[in-house]
Parts: structure tokens; sequence; C-alpha cells
């Protein structure tokens, strides 16, 4: 056992001041200076210092008996950790979205019940496990995150999401995510905030407002509708710093990079082609990252060429067309596809008001000189597949393509118009059809 000085880490229970008033605070400074002390394992610090411990219980979490910091994937996998089942489906509550797109809401009460009934589990474990990382592969505008697990497990499968970040960032950071993992708690714990008892494998609540994140029982195992609830929190910090997180993939052909806005069937049809693996890119001043981590490329350069893809089985809207970035922006914010509005292509949670992301996609696509694409995949008896797709993408590079003319016939129009007005009232001139 070698005792090393304790690195300090400021947290809103730091700054508190300990009062005859407050002998919580109080006796948990007793047991944090009792336990100070640092050890080694495999030449690593990865034991409780007196510096996290006093970060957690910022966090609501009181260190029982060790707290291990960013093991990796061999040394959980020795604190007993083992690959988790996939699941999907599970029930996914969010809190401070914006209205009109997302799944059910939770209760400010709700949430606030909720957290604390998990944090005093996480706080009953003797070992805990506590991971900082970030959403987004570009340090300029990512959102750091710290996870707090109760079971190593959980921590093996949560800490590949997230890209590296550098020691003390989540520290320092001015907004970061905190994800609390209970995943031994009460498979009742769902009827506190009126889920019933058939949750038995878990569930996932989400405050957008706290930017805190709770998975309780398997539910990390749900890395869809993980990424999704993690997405929406970084969402808000990440627009905040010049980044524009899309819905969308990536499109590699030689030196050109063509960000594509699709159908989920389509992305499916044409996997092979396309990063990330998931729906989620950042586009910002420096160029293309990605939301989470791919075991590849980190960063891409700006985009050649942005390519919305619509389904108007119609006719209306012509096979492959080009568009200037009012246009582009107009149907961006529609997401058009057969019948369907699906704004800023984003089927899931809106934590961005998605007029003001296709303001900024605008401003991006005439700052940069960007050119924009709209293509239908299935125009009526053209219904075209996705590695079809990946092959006009690329060849569309390269040949002279007409602006878009709407084919006369029907109320396409008519319909963009109505939807988005009553949407998004606001909607700028520079924005048309």
């Amino acid at each position: 056992m070698k005792n090393l000085k304790p690195f300090f880490v400021e947290s809103s229970f730091a700054r508190s001041r300990p009062t005859s008033s407050n002998p919580f605070f109080l006796s948990s400074q007793r047991k944090f200076a009792a336990s100070a002390s640092v050890s080694q394992d495999e030449g690593r610090v990865i034991d409780y210092s007196y510096g996290l411990n006093l970060a957690l219980a910022g966090k609501g979490v009181i260190v029982k008996d060790q707290a291990f910091l960013n093991l990796n994937s061999s040394q959980l996998q020795h604190k007993g950790a083992t690959i988790a089942e996939s699941l999907s489906g599970l029930p996914l509550l969010v809190r401070g979205h914006v209205p009109g797109g997302g799944p059910s809401e939770i209760s400010k009460p709700h949430f606030t019940k909720l957290l604390k009934q998990v944090t005093n589990h996480i706080s009953s474990i003797s070992n805990i496990f506590v991971h900082d990382g970030a959403i987004g592969s570009s340090p300029k505008c990512d959102a750091k995150v710290r996870l707090i697990s109760d079971s190593p497990s959980a921590m093996l499968s949560l800490s590949r999401m997230l890209w590296e970040t550098p020691t003390r960032a989540v520290s320092h950071d001015s907004c970061p995510l905190t994800v609390y993992v209970a995943t031994s708690i009460s498979p009742g714990i769902g009827e506190s905030i009126g889920l019933g008892s058939k949750e038995n494998d878990g569930f996932i609540a989400a405050d957008i407002e706290r930017s805190s994140l709770i998975l309780c029982g398997k539910a990390f195992s749900d890395s869809h509708a993980t990424k999704e609830a993690l997405a929406a929190l970084s969402g808000p910090i990440i627009f905040a710093r010049g980044g524009l997180p899309l819905s969308a993939r990536l499109l590699v052909s030689g030196d050109s990079v063509v960000l594509l806005f699709a159908p989920k069937r389509t992305f499916k049809s044409c996997r092979d082609l396309l990063v990330p693996s998931d729906a989620g890119v950042i586009l910002s001043s420096i160029g293309l990252a990605f939301l989470f981590q791919t075991g590849g490329s980190n960063l891409f350069t700006l985009p050649a060429s942005v390519f919305l893809a619509s389904s108007d089985s119609s006719g209306v809207i012509p096979s492959v067309s080009k568009l200037s970035p009012g246009q582009a922006a107009y149907h961006f914010l529609a997401g058009y596809q057969n019948g369907k509005f699906i704004p800023a292509y984003n089927k899931g949670i809106w934590s961005i008001d998605p007029l003001e992301l296709a303001k900024a996609f605008l401003s991006k696509l005439k700052n940069d000189q960007i050119s924009s694409y709209l293509f239908n995949v299935n125009g009526g008896e053209n219904n075209v597949n996705g590695k079809d797709f990946a092959k006009v993408v690329q060849s569309t590079l390269s040949e002279n393509i007409p602006p878009f003319r709407a084919k006369s016939g029907g109320d396409l129009e008519e319909k963009y118009k109505s939807f988005l007005l009553s949407k998004f009232p606001d909607l700028p001139e520079e924005f048309s059809f």
C-alpha cells in the first residue's frame, strides 16, 4: 500500500461549509479523511481517493467501501464483468425535451424521487465503478460524461460507447452529464414512477434539464435506447459549443465525404458502405465528428456535399435534383417520407428545437459553400434500394445535376407548407420548397 497525495475534484458538495447544523457533512467529511489513501493495481491508480469521493458525494453517491475509476476492459473483467446479452425496446422516459417529438415524459417529482432511490442504492453497494468519457469525437464540441455504476458488467458495456477524454476533464467541465446505473436495484422500482411491475428487465429515465440519465435493471443492455437518451442529453451542450448534432451518416468516396440523411431502411440496406454504424454525427467548423465510439476514424473533413433522401411515391419529387441552401434547410426540416414528416430526420427525442437546428444547418451550408441534393428513393416505379442509392450518390458528384423542380400534379407542396407552418410558424423566408 502506498499513500499518494489525493487529487481534488470540485463539486457543489465540496463548496459546502461544514457546520454544526449539518451533521451529514461532518460525518461524511470524517469518512472521506479516513479513506484518502490510494492503492495500486497493475501499476494503475484504480482505488478511491478523497477527491473522487467528494465529487461523487456532490452527485448524491456516498462511497461505502471502494470506487474504481476508469478501469480498462481487462481490469473490469478481473472484477467480474461479463458480456451481457443485448436487449431492445425497454421503456425510455424523458423530461425537458422539446414538445412534439420523442418518448413518454416523466414528471420532475417522479424523476427526483427516482434519482434519490437510485443514489441511495448505489451508496449501499460496497464496490462502485466510475468512468469518465465524452460524447463526440471532437474535443472542440463534445459533451463530457461521468458514468457511476454498481456493476462492472454495465461499465464494460457503457464505457465502450464513449470517447476517451483527458484526466480531470469531467471535473473541470462546465456542464458534464451524469449517468447513474443501478443494475441490482429492486425490480419494483418502476412502480414508484408509475411504470407498474411488468418492466422486470428495467427502464431508462432521462432529465435533460439536469443533464442526468438513470439506467435501472438491465437497461444498459439496450444500447439503442441508451444511445438515444445520451444523444438527447448531449445535444444542447454540443449545439451550444458550435456543433450540429445530426441524425445522419457518412459515405466516404476517395477523398470526398458525403453527409447523408435517409430513412432507416435505406441506411440498413447499405450499412457496409456507411459510417458510423449508428446514425449520429456532429457537423462543426473543423469538420465532421461522431457522437459515439466507432472503433475507427474519429474525425473527417467538411463534407463535399449533402444528400437528403426523401420518399415520394407520387413522383412529384424528381429522382435527383440540386437544392439551394434555403431549399436544403426546408427539406431537412420537413424530413418527408411518403406521407409522413420527420423533422430534421430525427425520429427520437427532440432536445434541440428542429427549427433552430435547421437555421444553423442553413448557415453552415452557405458559409462553407456545401452543395446539397435531394434524392427520391421511392419515385413511383423507380424504387431504389440502399446500394443503388449509394451508387447514385457517388455518380452525382461527377455529374451536372439540374436544380430542383417539382413535377406537376398533386398537392405535395401544400402539404409541406401546412405541416411546417403548423409546427414552426416562424419559418424564415429563405426556407423554400
